[in-house]
């Protein structure tokens, strides 16, 4: 994740972020919204919880009573079960096992997977401030993008994720002759 401290200017170049009022610089935790709703029932409910955990992070970096560990193993630990349920998802539609959105889900692992070990070494609340803004805008980009393909795709192909089962298998002439590298979007291969 990157640090909030520095923008970036012209030319892809580092500058100091512009002042704002105090009130624009605190974070605030990713509210769920229709606007996240995929129309794919189970994979609504799993990112409702998501964006919950992300609240409850949100609230326990604010309170110093509160303990962040646990609630970051938590979020590992749902967020695992979450990116393993849309992977098989992908499998069972005909996505390759190294497309775009499951390398960001591998990036997103591996960041949760540190977490721990950082705040076992400093109980630094900013860390579960930080984590939960930054997993917060991620994941509002990658809802609206790979999750939205993925859930486009799998209607298309009438897969039902509750079974696994393809309803509606595409006839043999419109089956792709690769798996699918790309987000499964109409732009990405």
């Amino acid at each position: 994740m990157r640090h909030l401290k520095r923008g970036r200017g012209a030319a892809g170049v580092c500058s100091p972020v512009r002042q704002l009022p105090l009130q624009a610089l605190v974070m605030t935790a990713l509210a769920w919204s229709e606007a996240l709703a995929l129309k794919q029932p189970r994979m609504d409910q799993t990112h409702r919880e998501f964006v919950e955990l992300l609240q409850q992070l949100d609230a326990a970096a604010a309170d110093p009573a509160r303990d962040l560990l646990p609630l970051v193993r938590e979020l590992q630990s749902h967020t695992e079960a979450h990116f393993a349920q849309e992977e098989r998802w992908m499998a069972d539609i005909d996505f390759a096992a190294q497309n775009c959105h499951s390398l960001q889900h591998a990036q997103v692992l591996k960041v949760l997977a540190e977490v721990p070990r950082l705040l076992a070494e400093k109980d630094d609340r900013e860390l579960g401030r930080v984590l939960s803004d930054e997993l917060g805008k991620w994941f509002v980009v990658h809802a609206q993008t790979m999750d939205a393909a993925l859930a486009e795709l799998m209607l298309e192909r009438g897969y039902d994720p509750d079974t696994g089962r393809l309803l509606q298998p595409l006839p043999a002439a419109e089956v792709p002759p690769a798996l699918i590298t790309g987000c499964g979007g109409a732009r990405c291969s």
